[in-house]
């Protein structure tokens, strides 16, 4: 009999435990879904729009109960249809990496603290080119002709969950974490890797594997990070025309910052794609004497996120 009450009380113990860990993790769950906002914003580029090609890049952002993912994608630009690919890759790595991360931490019976695992972003990596691989595979006779045509893009986004935060990246774009710019890298040509190179034969898969993987920029406790901003590569022309002034106006473009500070580019979800827009408009003298050009020549897309105002005046009263 005593040894039979030992084990209901190891039993009840550790269903205890495992009640209280639940319960922690939707608390944080919780706590982090009323602690950020978001915004975000694309336009095409001025050479784009007087070649009269499309938008190539896109964004896609998801949000569950335990973790929220934010992806921008940005279309090869000498592939015939490449902005499909970007419209479609967008989507299915947000659900991938949101779905990978749920399943982490489920089982993980709530997250530990430190870097989330690589087998989390190698499984969610996989996911998406398994998926790509179905779709090409029904669109034309040669794999790597739809590929091509298709398929090729780059992928920058983040991972937000309640203890842990990471940025992520195959290929060019742009991240700014807590103000600080995380440089992508440069890659020669001007031809960044692109996540569907995987499926097809690439001089990457000899040179250099791991630049067809996600790689993680930069990851950090979840209480640690105040704002951020992911972007495609079009984002570096919006930070070197800071200093201009938009197009027909006395105005300056500004920081890059301001899309994180100011509360208008939250409370309007339109006010990015705005602000883009008039840094980018090609602008004629009444005249005809004098013209401006639109000062975005490749396409541009970002997202940003911050932690909310009543929770930054809180922060900045403590301190």
């Amino acid at each position: 009999m005593k040894d039979s009450g030992a084990r209901v009380h190891v039993i009840s113990t550790t269903f205890a435990s495992a009640v209280v860990s639940v319960v922690r993790t939707l608390i944080e769950a919780i706590i982090m879904s009323q602690l950020f906002e978001f915004a975000a914003g694309s336009i095409a580029g001025r050479s784009h729009r007087i070649a009269g090609r499309n938008n190539q890049d896109t964004c896609c952002r998801l949000e569950a109960t335990d973790c929220s993912v934010a992806v921008v994608c940005d279309g090869c630009g000498s592939g015939e249809h490449s902005e499909v690919g970007a419209k479609l890759g967008a989507p299915l790595v947000a659900r991938a990496v949101l779905r990978h991360a749920q399943a982490h931490l489920q089982t993980s019976c709530g997250q530990a603290p430190g870097p989330l695992p690589f087998c989390l972003w190698e499984s969610a990596h996989r996911d998406v080119l398994d998926r790509i691989s179905v779709l090409a595979a029904n669109m034309g006779d040669s794999l790597s002709c739809t590929i091509n045509d298709y398929f090729l893009f780059t992928v920058v986004g983040v991972l937000i969950t309640p203890l842990s935060t990471a940025c992520f990246a195959l290929g060019d774009g742009v991240i700014v974490v807590n103000d600080e710019e995380i440089p992508l890298g440069m890659f020669p040509g001007n031809a960044p890797p692109y996540l569907a190179y995987g499926l097809v034969e690439s001089s990457l898969e000899v040179t250099d594997a791991e630049l067809l993987r996600f790689q993680i920029h930069r990851s950090l406790p979840t209480a640690e990070l105040r704002s951020f901003l992911i972007g495609t590569d079009g984002v570096q022309d919006l930070m070197k025309a800071a200093a201009r002034n938009l197009p027909g106006k006395t105005e300056s473009v500004g920081p890059l910052r301001q899309f994180w500070q100011e509360d208008r580019y939250f409370a309007n979800p339109d006010m990015i794609r705005r602000r883009l827009a008039a840094v980018n408009r090609d602008v004629v003298s009444t005249d005809n004497a004098r013209k401006e050009a639109g000062l975005l020549r490749d396409d541009t897309t970002l997202i940003v996120g911050r932690r909310k105002f009543n929770e930054q005046a809180e922060d900045g009263g403590a301190a």
